[in-house]
């Protein structure tokens, strides 16, 4: 993968890859050794919901090592309790808070309640969403290292990678740069190899591709 992107740039030319100003990746070390190679002139920016991902994979990570092995329960809980609870407890946990069904919100309080170390987690995980609602770039400064300070017994592993991008995800704050439109794309293209149920004809998954581009879908 790393060696097809190279090329697809190098065909671009010299003339194009010298007049590209920022580029949007994930957190790979890879695309980025490849930017300031091809591209030493470009502010590399951290994908915001790429950085978002890494706190709430955490998330997602303990939750689920919790219910695989409870310790530390309030008195009067039990391990049984605690199964029930984060059953299904997913979305009520790493979707935004302001975004839950009322179903959720209950699951969340369940959570909580049966659950301290996951409620801080929570709780640290949407002070970090509002970190990126920063007007400034100064003021993303000071939320992210009281962030880090606050986070790190709860996320040591978002920390550590936060802190390797530590740079690239304050550039972010400068113009607001995210992979969405990519990340569109690549959801569509899913889409539509889903739909075929595959497809062994690489010619034929192009075109059904373009044409869906052309020909966008309209809404029933």
């Amino acid at each position: 993968m790393h060696r097809d992107i190279k090329a697809v740039l190098l065909d671009w030319g010299a003339e194009v890859l010298s007049n590209i100003e920022e580029v949007s990746i994930d957190l790979s070390g890879n695309y980025r050794g490849l930017v300031r190679q091809l591209m030493p002139q470009a502010e590399i920016v951290a994908d915001r919901f790429h950085v978002m991902k890494l706190v709430n994979d955490e998330l997602n990570q303990a939750r689920n090592a919790f219910r695989r092995r409870p310790v530390n329960l309030p008195a009067g809980v039990s391990p049984e309790v605690v199964k029930e609870v984060l059953k299904n407890s997913k979305y009520a946990l790493l979707k935004p808070e302001e975004n839950l069904t009322d179903t959720q919100i209950e699951k969340l309080a369940e959570v909580k309640a049966v659950a301290p170390k996951l409620a801080l987690m929570h709780q640290s995980k949407e002070t970090f969403r509002g970190v990126f609602d920063a007007k400034t770039g100064t003021q993303a400064l000071v939320d992210l290292l009281d962030w880090i300070a606050t986070a790190h017994p709860l996320y040591p592993n978002s920390v550590a990678t936060i802190r390797r991008w530590f740079g690239e995800i304050l550039q972010y704050f400068e113009h607001r740069t995210t992979s969405g439109v990519v990340e569109g794309i690549n959801n569509r293209l899913k889409l539509i190899k889903r739909s075929g149920y595959g497809f062994r004809n690489f010619e034929r998954f192009k075109l059904r591709c373009l044409i869906s581009w052309h020909f966008p879908t309209v809404a029933a």
